[in-house]
């Protein structure tokens, strides 16, 4: 049983949460694995929304969906369990995923390799599916996340910020910070003061989903726009949620946050080809305004007379003109045939 109680907020109302949904035969159907699997439901449903403003169909997508959820889970759960090998004796307890122990950034990673598989079988351009599923990752991750409150997990310390190995100490929280959890679970071996990370990474994904959405969706200039948003959005607020985590997974005897590391990495070059693809986009639009006042018509209306091998303005034609000799030459053989 996981009891929580948030006195910055509810004073002394505490909530107590069963772990365990309900049983089948005997086995338990824990609220974790209920929770993740509604989180995977409402990404797919997304998913087919923004697959169509992309030109994917919604058979594509359920087609995607059949590799590329196993391929999530499994990232998912292969990254947590070899990052932390020293907690499982067994393989049975390390497939058991219902008791928690999902790593994000291997979902991404395992479900981004089966969406490229997917994309290049398919043939359909791997860059605008994975901006059809970038929002839909953010409504999993921020409902997954109330699955590791279920368990009474995935909390911070209340003490202090680690940034990459940099310690900053937050004295006073535990008596005075408004959004402060007390929890007594089995994850917790006892009763703590902590921050709800699981929270803030909630509402962190929510207002991403908003901004990406209603703002970089709409305005998108090329492909892969989408997914960079969201790889920039969620790395930047994972960098300092994961350095209030009290179970981080570590980089060897480093002291560095993997899934920190990763936030970091991943804003940077996600921020930074952005940039770029933006640059090189404006460039294309400044190049075509060029041609369109030296020559007045764009490149997609024109077409180069047979026999010459350049464009200059005694041997091109727009698409119109070229229709029109099209349609005399036409007309001009039909008239000889009935001669």
């Amino acid at each position: 049983m996981t009891m929580v109680s948030f006195p910055g907020l509810f004073g002394s109302k505490i909530f107590s949460i069963d772990p365990v949904a309900f049983r089948v035969f005997g086995l338990e159907v824990r609220w974790y694995g209920l929770i993740i699997c509604a989180g995977i439901i409402l990404a797919v449903l997304n998913t087919i929304r923004c697959a169509k403003k992309e030109g994917i169909t919604t058979d594509d997508v359920l087609d995607y969906a059949i590799w590329v959820v196993p391929g999530g889970i499994i990232g998912a759960r292969l990254y947590y369990v070899l990052t932390s090998l020293s907690e499982y004796h067994s393989i049975g307890e390390a497939i058991a995923i219902w008791n928690g122990g999902l790593a994000i950034y291997g979902g991404v990673i395992g479900g981004a390799l089966a969406v490229f598989i997917v994309s290049k079988v398919k043939k359909i351009n791997f860059l605008k599916m994975a901006d059809a599923i970038a929002t839909s990752l953010l409504i999993g991750q921020l409902i997954g996340r109330w699955g590791n409150f279920c368990n009474g997990e995935a909390y911070g310390s209340l003490e202090g910020i680690d940034l990459l190995g940099r310690y900053i100490a937050t004295p006073g929280l535990k008596d005075d910070y408004f959004l402060r959890m007390v929890v007594n679970s089995d994850a917790s071996f006892g009763t703590e003061i902590v921050h709800p990370t699981f929270l803030y990474e909630s509402i962190w994904n929510i207002i991403g989903l908003f901004v990406i959405t209603f703002f970089v969706y709409r305005v998108k200039k090329f492909d892969g726009q989408v997914i960079l948003a969201y790889l920039a959005w969620y790395g930047f607020g994972r960098f300092f949620i994961e350095g209030l985590r009290t179970d981080s997974l570590y980089l060897g005897n480093t002291g560095i946050r993997i899934s920190q590391l990763l936030a970091l990495l991943t804003f940077v070059f996600a921020i930074t080809t952005t940039i770029i693809m933006l640059i090189r986009h404006k460039k294309g639009l400044d190049a075509e305004k060029e041609y369109v006042s030296q020559f007045g018509v764009s490149k997609d209306t024109i077409a180069i007379i047979p026999g010459t091998d350049s464009v200059n303005d005694d041997n091109i034609k727009t698409t119109d003109e070229t229709n029109n000799d099209t349609d005399a030459e036409s007309e001009e053989k039909t008239s000889t045939e009935e001669k």
